[in-house]
């Protein structure tokens, strides 16, 4: 994994189609300066006024589009696998909101209409044996548009309706690899024959948690039921323990969970449109249903249940577990929203436009997944050499600059620093305090820490270059 900036940049942004080679290395620059103080705004990345100006008028070009800048990126990403290989592929929305008083032309309603911005629509696509963050298999921005009003609400398969984007990203993603099986993992928003349907055409499989257990659906058999019926006449496969944390309304507890699975068809709805038309195959789909669910809550506590529904034949409890490991696994869509959030500010850029705002985006969604990456990979191989993932003379300098902290930094050395050790000094270095309560470095900490340790290998090759 590249986390110097220089080579990192180089790899994902020299192949972008700008235009013009000067904008190019221009990008390639501004990048690496980026991932080097990804939180910082632009004139505090840039180096001088004149470093300053040129990424305003980068950004601004009309061929440095959100579009140009990430394409290269989801190539690879989808190029990667081996025959007999999984892949997950994390679909979620976050919206991108930029304040109520945000006065950059373009920009649509977000949250509740009260603020501007627009939605980001994501498919990040992991290893579910290793954990590793692949990258990102493609991005779609959304901008909401008003309802006009006294408009009835009759958009349930208008093509132009927010909820498309979930089809719209599975076909920009598009097919897998030969012998590669990707497997969409989607929350409740994907719950939709429509995007059952785009998937099964692009030959890919799904991991979607239910919405409606009302839906009509049709047993193995063919007898009509329904998905909340269907999971009644089950029987319990299996059973699993989950610690659930307090809430204002309920004490934390040790919930006892239930296992079921089935096997359901889903017919093509009565409610369509002229794609479903065009492309829904003669018999129903045919799906596995898995289901996790207390068996005894307290009677002030909500339930914890879980109900996917997937393309994977599950006919036994270790299939069904797998299904919900999958699931499990979506978490890694939200530390990502995190990551572009509040490690790489993206909400606070200031830029005219909309178009201005998405060029920019284009570059932080990248550099989102890097430490995402680094973060990922210190807790699936902590033990691992830190000098063997990131630079030796990263691991150096942050070695000196965390001696003074106290007498269990001092014992610590690069040749003996782990990638665990190494993203908790990181997380140190920036202002998180490392306490037994105090849980995992936020990514604000990390990104500071990294900020700092960059700054002072800055200030140590001055000093060799003048000694």
């Amino acid at each position: 994994m590249d986390v110097v900036p220089e080579g990192w940049a180089e790899r994902e942004f020299s192949e972008c189609e700008l235009g013009d080679q000067r904008r190019n290395r221009r990008l390639v620059k501004v990048a690496a300066q980026m991932l080097a103080r990804p939180d910082g705004s632009t004139p505090q990345q840039a180096e001088s006024w004149s470093d300053c100006k040129a990424v305003y008028r980068l950004i601004n070009r009309e061929e440095v589009s959100f579009s140009a800048l990430t394409m290269p990126h989801y190539q690879r990403t989808r190029q990667s696998g081996k025959p007999g290989q999984v892949r997950l592929i994390l679909n979620d929305t976050t919206e991108v909101n930029y304040g109520r008083t945000r006065r950059a032309a373009g920009l649509g309603a977000v949250g509740r209409n009260t603020g501007r911005g627009f939605f980001l629509h994501s498919a990040l696509m992991r290893d579910p044996v290793s954990q590793e963050v692949v990258g990102l298999a493609g991005q779609e921005i959304l901008y909401r548009r008003g309802k006009k009003k006294g408009a009835k609400n009759t958009r349930r398969r208008a093509e132009d309706r927010e909820s498309a984007v979930w089809g719209a990203l599975i076909d920009q993603v598009g097919r897998p690899p030969e012998g590669v099986t990707w497997l969409h993992v989607c929350d409740r928003g994907a719950d939709d024959y429509e995007v059952y349907l785009r998937a099964f055409h692009q030959g890919c499989g799904w991991v979607v948690r239910a919405c409606r257990l009302n839906r009509s659906v049709l047993t193995a058999e063919g007898a009509g039921t329904t998905v909340e019926d269907l999971l009644k006449e089950q029987p319990v496969q299996g059973h699993r323990q989950l610690d659930v944390q307090a809430t204002s309304k309920s004490p934390a507890r040790t919930a006892q969970l239930e296992l079921r699975f089935g096997t359901l068809q889903v017919p093509v709805p009565s409610v369509s449109n002229t794609w479903i038309d065009a492309h829904a195959p003669e018999e129903p789909l045919t799906m596995s249903v898995v289901e996790l669910r207390e068996a005894c809550p307290p009677a002030d506590a909500t339930p914890v249940r879980w109900v996917l529904l997937t393309s994977q034949v599950v006919e036994s409890a270790e299939q069904a577990e797998q299904i919900l490991d999958y699931y499990s696994q979506r978490w890694a869509i939200e530390e990502y929203h995190k990551a572009l959030k509040t490690g790489c500010r993206v909400e606070q850029r200031y830029y005219e436009t909309a178009e201005g705002l998405e060029s920019v985006t284009g570059i932080l969604v990248i550099v989102a997944v890097q430490l995402l990456r680094l973060r990922t990979l210190a807790e699936q191989a902590p033990e691992r050499p830190a000098a063997k993932i990131v630079p030796q003379e990263w691991v150096e300098t942050l070695v000196q600059a965390r001696q003074r902290s106290g007498p269990r930094a001092r014992q610590l050395t690069a040749a003996t620093m782990t990638l665990a050790e190494f993203v908790l000094h990181l997380g140190g270095l920036g202002g998180h305090l490392g306490r037994k309560g105090d849980g995992r470095p936020g990514w604000q900490s990390l990104w500071c820490g990294l900020e700092k340790l960059l700054l002072l290998l800055r200030g140590s090759r001055l000093q060799q270059q003048c000694g």
